[in-house]
């Protein structure tokens, strides 16, 4: 019988969230990791049972944690992120040139056809990518070529938090940093050129069009359309209809055009879900309402969905990574918020119910489909 698995990483630990295809009831294992932050936990399209989590703190480091029975054993494996010869330095808050020093890993990704080979979105910003199942790790270090000595952190530092992999050409990858932009190689990640034509960031940066610095929150494609792009930035939602060659606006009707994460329906290459926060200095939904809006038109006309969100005194946030779809025939949409709350809607965002309520604060969500 098919079901999902919904992989959520907080602020204090994993956990993995299951039910059947009718997503009514679920059950809850964690804590994994206990106490421990996990940025990102992903699991594999080629081997569903093959995890890959982030486990970070403040104190001891980071450590790569990888699963091969769906998340009811760990095992920690490679740790070394080295970056590839005299890494150099890029801009720091001040303008000033500061030099790259690994911090934590914000993504991992693993290939959509071998579950040994992963990539890795890492702070300071590079992109590191592991062929034997995260034991060993190795830089593409062709992507700070792309201008890296004028990246420059944002507020929550200068990370790599999105890597897109085209399903339809396995030469071609797309990643997303703030605050320096979207960025592609059509090579298999040897070169790479920034892809931030259209991008307006006059509130942020001195040249409102610089070829890079925009600070990009995250991006989505639907598989089935990989030559268009959804970009939720810094303020403005965007859209490229040419695999990122240039971006216009999509905006249209938002309360607020601030957030941070966007997502794309699973069978329906041009429905699309955002979640607007007030403001980026109140990260909070607008009137204390929380609201997800879909537009179903790829853009500019959005919808908002509020049936079982709470629709007063709502001060939470929705993270870049905690935005998920699963790909059941009845699409089925999930978020996290900062107040420990996992949401799911089973009818494309129609409805919602809470699958669990007094978790740590969501810093990811994840959804397999499971066979």
């Amino acid at each position: 019988m098919s079901g999902v698995r919904v992989l959520v990483g907080t602020h204090k630990g994993a956990f993995i969230l299951t039910s059947d295809s009718k997503r009514k009831k679920w059950n809850i294992s964690g804590p994994h990791f206990a106490g421990w932050e996990i940025y990102h936990m992903n699991g594999s399209q080629a081997d569903p049972n093959r995890l890959y989590a982030s486990q970070s703190t403040g104190w001891f480091g980071q450590i790569i944690q990888r699963s091969n029975d769906g998340g009811q054993t760990w095992e920690p494996v490679g740790n070394k992120f080295g970056y590839d010869g005299t890494p150099g330095t890029h801009l720091w808050y001040d303008g000033t040139q500061h030099p790259w020093e690994f911090k934590r890993v914000w993504r991992l990704e693993p290939s959509l056809t071998d579950p040994d080979t992963v990539y890795a979105g890492v702070e300071d910003a590079a992109l590191f990518r592991s062929t034997d199942g995260g034991q060993n790790w190795q830089e593409l270090a062709g992507l700070r070529e792309a201008k890296g000595h004028l990246w420059q952190p944002g507020a929550g530092g200068m990370c790599l938090h999105t890597i897109i992999l085209d399903p339809s050409d396995v030469q071609r990858m797309f990643v997303a940093i703030s605050a320096a932009g979207a960025f592609r190689t059509d090579d298999g990640g040897q070169t790479w050129r920034p892809i931030n034509k259209g991008l307006n960031s006059g509130g942020e940066l001195p040249d409102a069009a610089a070829e890079v610095g925009h600070c990009v929150h995250n991006l989505a494609m639907h598989p089935s359309n990989p030559g268009v792009l959804f970009m939720q930035k810094h303020w403005d939602v965007m859209r490229s209809d040419n695999a990122g060659d240039s971006w216009h606006e999509v905006s249209g009707n938002l309360p607020s055009d601030f957030g941070f994460p966007i997502a794309v329906h699973a069978h329906e290459p041009n429905t699309i879900y955002v979640v607007p926060i007030k403001s980026d200095s109140e990260h909070f939904p607008p009137d204390g309402k929380l609201r997800v809006y879909r537009s179903r038109t790829g853009g500019d006309e959005w919808e908002a969905l509020t049936k079982g969100l709470p629709q007063s005194d709502c001060y939470v946030n929705i993270l870049r990574s905690a935005l998920a779809v699963d790909t059941l025939d009845s699409c089925g949409i999930y978020f996290g918020t900062t107040g420990g709350q996992v949401y799911a809607s089973a009818d494309s965002g129609d409805s919602w119910m809470p699958i669990a309520s007094n978790l740590p604060a969501v810093l990811s969500v994840e959804v397999q489909t499971l066979q």
